[in-house]
């Protein structure tokens, strides 16, 4: 079943007959034909809506830890004004905000591998002091299963991340140390990542985006006042198993 966001036809139609929805629907660059607004909340708004005309009561929307309609940010206003807009269309939906993700095939450590490998001194936000949370693909989507086949109803909101929190700058070791590269580092202030990420704009494929510097700019953890990972019995993974599985591959 293929659906477009963007078109209620075809939303109405991969809904006929489901027993739930998730909505994994998620924008990082801006373009003439995709905005913040209208992905992370027009089209959240529209599926809610959609969901509850059709009776489903289990939607889960995946969003993400800092998301916050009250920011200076257009992306992370947009993430938490989609929230807002979720809950007020669908009440009893429930939301997951994981702190950054990692797994096969991703786009956070395979970046930072890359940029190990690749320069001779690696650039910090900041002076790396930012606190992540990295947790595995593969534990949120257990989450999403457990949220949407619970006997009970589940929380409203979940915040999700791994067992470890680290900063940027520690991150990086770790991966340097799986790597077998020593690189020195070099702190770079965030008025300058944000003009780094207005100039990737013009870019087709922009390697850096205001969003990222944004969440950037703040600590990525989970609230320990919500429940998490542990709340649904989910044994999360390192990501020092997945540097090691990485690194061992041929």
């Amino acid at each position: 079943m293929q659906a477009d966001l963007r078109d209620p036809r075809s939303v109405r139609a991969a809904l006929d007959g489901a027993d739930a929805v998730v909505n994994a629907v998620s924008l990082y660059v801006e373009s003439r034909d995709a905005t913040y607004q209208a992905i992370h909340v027009d089209c959240a708004g529209q599926l809610a809506r959609a969901a509850a005309e059709a009776d489903l009561h289990h939607l889960v929307h995946i969003s993400g830890i800092g998301a916050d309609a009250r920011s200076t940010s257009a992306y992370v206003r947009a993430r938490g004004e989609g929230e807002e807009v979720v809950r007020a269309d669908l009440p009893g939906a429930t939301i997951l905000r994981p702190s950054v993700m990692f797994g096969p095939d991703d786009a956070f450590l395979t970046t930072l591998i890359g940029l190990v490998q690749r320069l001779p001194v690696v650039p910090l936000f900041g002076d790396g002091s930012t606190r992540l949370q990295p947790v595995h693909v593969d534990d949120v989507a257990a989450a999403v299963a457990i949220v949407m086949t619970a006997a009970d109803a589940p929380a409203p909101t979940y915040e999700l991340g791994g067992p470890e929190v680290l900063s940027y700058r520690a991150l990086l070791e770790h991966v340097m140390h799986h790597v077998g590269r020593r690189r020195p580092f070099l702190p770079v202030p965030f008025p300058v990542w944000e003009a780094l990420a207005a100039a990737c704009r013009l870019l087709p494929n922009p390697p850096l985006t205001e969003g990222q510097v944004a969440l950037m700019r703040q600590d990525n953890v989970a609230d320990p006042r919500l429940p998490g990972l542990g709340a649904l019995e989910i044994d999360s993974a390192p990501i020092e198993a997945e540097l090691r599985r990485r690194m061992a591959r041929p």
